[in-house]
């Protein structure tokens, strides 16, 4: 059977995909503070043991000229083009745990045969559930904890984690109308926006993505190592933290940011049953552990309201 929209090629047998497995998603083109979701694509394609599975269509979704294919160019003529891709990859966490992760481009053109694609995808193999992260500027300083906005049907995970919710307008991207769909069919889908300060949005700020991967545990239960991406975070907020120490102004800012957020906070405390009382991140094994137990105890008050 093949997606009803044909944007969909595949690369593997479609009868040798696992069923029942979670969707990670997270696509790059519009809003991307911080650099986040490219970071932690970037970390899953390049360091997570899996393959590409299925492609969607380049023609059909991007415009050439918003961001043109490369092309290999040798002395005298053209080697070959590379196109941007959009794909989804079988992957697995530290644990050797599979999922599917769909990353890439957000589409500039057809977003709701796209949707209908992803939904398709999501009912032939059965995923579990759907997970999707992007980031976007917040006046918030970089001495605090990075927060999340909660979004989709997951109502245990919004209450744990959701610390800013509006009600507004704003611009969608690609995966906000995937969600929607995704939320009408009843499908358990959750997304997660990280509010990373506004005046770090421009930088790769690795400490975002490590935030990212605690949200898609914190959904899945899925573990990755953050070793790597933790230096990082501490190196670059180092860096940080001198720049504000040798400028005034900006120390003037973060300090009001500072008072700003803390005065916020009083009233809407959210910490994240992943993260330990110093703010530290856990080890896999103790994470593992937590998060069997946060969950437990959902499981345990939804069947009490029940």
């Amino acid at each position: 059977m093949n997606d009803p929209d044909g944007l969909i090629s595949f690369l593997a047998e479609q009868s040798s995909l696992p069923r029942g497995l979670p969707l990670v998603a997270g696509l790059t083109g519009f809003i991307d503070s911080g650099s986040t979701v490219e970071q932690f694509s970037d970390y899953f394609t390049d360091t997570l043991a899996g393959s590409i599975v299925a492609q969607f269509r380049a023609d059909d979704l991007l415009d050439y000229r918003a961001r043109r294919p490369t092309i290999y160019f040798d002395q005298d003529h053209i080697e070959g083009y590379e196109t941007p891709k959009l794909a989804i990859y079988l992957l697995s966490d530290d644990l050797n745990r599979p999922f599917y992760f769909l990353t890439g481009f957000e589409p500039d053109f057809k977003w709701e045969a796209f949707s209908r694609s992803v939904r398709w995808f999501i009912e032939t193999f059965e995923v579990e559930s759907t997970t999707w992260v992007h980031a976007i500027p917040m006046p918030a300083p970089h001495t605090r904890p990075i927060g999340v906005t909660v979004s989709g049907n997951r109502r245990d995970l919004a209450d744990a984690m959701s610390v800013w919710r509006p009600n507004t307008q704003a611009p969608a991207n690609a995966m906000h109308i995937v969600e929607y769909s995704l939320d009408q069919a009843q499908h358990p889908v959750v997304g997660f926006v990280l509010l990373v300060p506004h005046y770090l949005a421009d930088a790769e700020y690795p400490s975002a993505a490590v935030v990212a991967l605690q949200s898609i545990t914190a959904a899945t239960g899925l573990i990755f190592p953050t070793d790597r991406l933790r230096d990082e975070g501490r190196a670059f907020e180092q860096k940080i933290d001198e720049q504000v120490r040798s400028n005034e102004e900006l120390a003037t800012l973060v300090s009001r940011l500072e008072k700003t957020y803390d005065e916020y906070m009083q009233d809407n405390s959210i910490p994240s049953p992943l993260t330990a009382v110093d703010g530290s991140i856990p080890s896999a094994d103790s994470l593992a552990a937590e998060l069997e137990e946060f969950l437990a105890a959902q499981r345990r008050h939804d069947s009490d309201r029940d």
